[in-house]
Parts: structure tokens; sequence; C-alpha cells
């Protein structure tokens, strides 16, 4: 584990125990308290180490005077101002080199500066940049990527949309069967044709297209497929 700058696997674990903090904060925060939350389970400590860090608890998980204060802020806009305040405080060597930019350095470059300060390894560095990439957001000082947020079905929906294509599938068959396609599968063969091939095919259509542009498809297919 680093010894300077903590970290945590999950970004969403962290935001999570804020998100807790913020509602009520225990008097005294420890692995048990994080465990009866259900907050962090398997990475307790990586998360009290944040709490630690940032000066909200002390060594033995007693909440500190100045946490308490912060987080009975009930204005979003000082509570923001505050948590980031405490943020830079905590991350006073990053600030004091980068200034204010420490925000929104790209990560490659907050990974450099962890790997480099710490000596940690690339997995550490990495998960040390996203951990101060939460803090800056939850401090409404980096916008949150559209990418942390989860697909909805419908949000999918729309993005296959736009991607994309439908898809339609028609089944052509044997001489033996009937040349018309109803609602995209072949009529039944005669039931005295004892030799049948079938064949698949897919059609992408165009999301944007109109049924003009859809018939002259499908008018193709039948004059060169079907009946050629």
């Amino acid at each position: 584990m680093a010894d300077k700058h903590p970290y945590i696997s999950s970004g969403g674990a962290l935001l999570q125990l804020l998100d807790q903090l913020k509602k009520s904060f225990p008097s005294v925060l420890n692995a048990e308290t994080l465990k009866k939350l259900n907050i962090a389970p398997g990475n307790e400590s990586y998360a009290l180490n944040i709490a630690r860090f940032l000066g909200f608890i002390h060594e033995k998980g007693n909440r500190s005077e100045e946490a308490h204060r912060l987080f009975t802020l009930h204005d979003s806009s000082e509570f923001q101002g505050a948590f980031a305040s405490a943020v830079q405080t905590a991350y006073k060597d990053l600030f004091t080199l980068q200034g204010d930019e420490s925000w929104t350095l790209p990560t490659d470059k907050l990974i450099h500066f962890f790997r480099q300060s710490d000596q940690s390894t690339d997995l550490v560095g990495t998960r040390q940049a996203s951990t101060f990439r939460s803090l800056a957001t939850y401090g409404g000082k980096l916008q949150a990527t559209p990418s942390s947020a989860p697909r909805t079905p419908k949000a999918a929906g729309r993005k296959q949309a736009q991607d994309g294509h439908r898809a339609k599938r028609i089944i052509t068959t044997t001489p033996a069967m009937e040349e018309s396609v109803v609602n995209g599968f072949a009529a039944k063969p005669d039931s005295d044709n004892k030799v049948g091939l079938t064949v698949r095919i897919e059609v992408n259509l165009p999301a944007a297209g109109d049924q003009e542009t859809y018939d002259k498809i499908f008018r193709s297919i039948k004059e060169n497929l079907l009946n050629g």
C-alpha cells in the first residue's frame, strides 16, 4: 500500500462512503462501522485510509471536529467548496507543484506524479489517480464523465439506433416452396418434397431510411435473389 497517497479500487465505494457521511457521520468510523453499513466490503481499510488522509477521522477512527462541521453543511455549493478545500489541503504536495490545474490534470500526468512521489506500481498509481479524480468530482472541481453513469435500457436503445442498423431476416427455400415471403418467413414447403435447402440472408437497414428506401431494397432482393 502507498505510504503517502491512499487509494481504493472502486470509485463507487468511495462515493457511497462520502454520501453516507453527508447523511450521518458516526462519532467513530472503523471497519466494523463500514461492515454494518455495507460500504466498501472487503476494502474497508482502504476507505478508512482515505478518510484519515483527508483529516475526517483520527488514527483510531474518531470523527474530527473539522469533518463534523464540513459534513453538516446543508448548502450544496458551500459543502463542495469546503470539501474541495479539505482535498486540496490533504494533497498539498500535488497542489504546490501543479497549482489549481491539479484538479483537471490528465490521468496520465496524475499517475506519473503519484508513482514518482510514492514509488508505487503502475496499478497502484492508476488507483491513486482515480481516487483523486473521484474526490475532485465530489468537490465540484471535475465534471463527472457520462461513462461513469450506468446505461439504462432506453439509453442503450438510442445508442443502437444511432449506430445502427436494423436487421431483418429473410429465409428463402427450395423451388418447391412458394416464392412469397410473409413476415420475413417463407411459406411451408410441399409435403411431398423430401429434400430442402434453407438460405438465410441478413439485411442491415439504415436507421434513417424511409419506406421507399426499404421497398427498393426488398424489391432488389426479390428480383436478384429469390427469382434469380
